[in-house]
């Protein structure tokens, strides 16, 4: 088989954007030059790989099963040349975070991780639940803090901390400090991340299954979330990591809803695609171990 990485990259490309003069304009190259490319991509792999959709393309069934393994290779290549790059200089290890993580734990877990392996470099990269995921999965990152995770045998998911929920409001809210059941939220405003944040599917997962019809504000953030209850817009459940200060310093009211969202963990992620980086297993060692739950 004589595929190219040019041929992989190019077809990645149009599945990405989802059209041919699209992935030309990202590659800096000609529409029959990516048409090419995955022509012979397809003919190397005995199967067509794209087919028209409107006035743009998507994959094929063999093109979505290909894809995670055409992602595969590029990112393990890069990987691998950063690898050999870092041996030569220095070890890095790349981090990716969920949004709340990242503004409540991860910081400290960084600094005492640093302390213990002061020979290891650290980088950290923030997003919503499915752009921390894509980075993974496409190796840019080594290791991830993330909330629900995915269904995929390529990702290790490994509970290490609770993921409490709570509904915040404003501190005059009426049902502050109070329990009560889900009828009782009925018609109040709601207030949302944006979409492909895992908050935000637990609070659309909650107005699903309670049955309730309330409106909803798309805000997307934490920080805007908090400052929207504040100021009386809404309700929302939101990670207790991200709201602990807020609450002890009385600047947003908490209304305990009985039952509320399933529990939760807080999950590290890491591929278990590829050779195993001593890096990466010291991490995963550190992060599991009783001390670091705390921190």
């Amino acid at each position: 088989m004589s595929v190219t990485l040019t041929q992989l990259r190019t077809f990645l490309a149009v599945v990405r954007t989802g059209s041919v003069r699209a992935a030309a304009d990202e590659l800096f190259v000609t529409q029959p030059s990516v048409s090419a490319a995955v022509s012979a991509l397809s003919r190397e792999l005995g199967a067509p790989l794209l087919e028209r959709d409107g006035r743009g393309v998507r994959p094929t069934p063999a093109g979505s099963r290909f894809a995670p393994y055409a992602a595969d290779v590029i990112g393990l290549l890069e990987t691998g040349r950063r690898v050999a790059h870092e041996t030569a200089v220095e070890s890095t290890l790349r981090i990716a975070a969920v949004t709340t993580a990242a503004e409540s734990f991860v910081p400290g877990l960084m600094h005492a991780f640093a302390a213990e392996h002061p020979d290891i470099g650290l980088t950290l990269s923030v997003g919503n639940r499915g752009r921390v995921l894509e980075m993974l999965l496409e190796h840019d990152a080594d290791v991830a803090f993330g909330g629900r995770p995915p269904r995929d045998d390529r990702i290790v998911a490994d509970p290490f901390r609770a993921n409490e929920h709570v509904l915040i409001t404003a501190v005059d809210d009426a049902l502050a400090g109070a329990t009560v059941s889900p009828d009782a939220l009925d018609g109040r405003s709601w207030l949302l991340r944006e979409p492909g944040s895992g908050t935000r599917t637990v609070n659309e997962e909650f107005i699903a299954a309670t049955g309730l019809d309330v409106p909803t504000l798309t805000v997307g953030s934490n920080g805007a979330i908090k400052q929207a209850v504040r100021a009386g817009l809404g309700v929302s459940f939101v990670s207790r990591d991200a709201v602990d200060a807020e609450i002890e310093a009385g600047l947003v009211g908490v209304i305990a809803v009985e039952p509320g969202p399933a529990p939760r963990d807080w999950h590290l992620l890491h591929s278990r695609v590829g050779p195993p980086r001593a890096g990466v297993q010291a991490f995963v060692e550190f992060v599991g171990a009783p001390t670091a739950r705390g921190t």
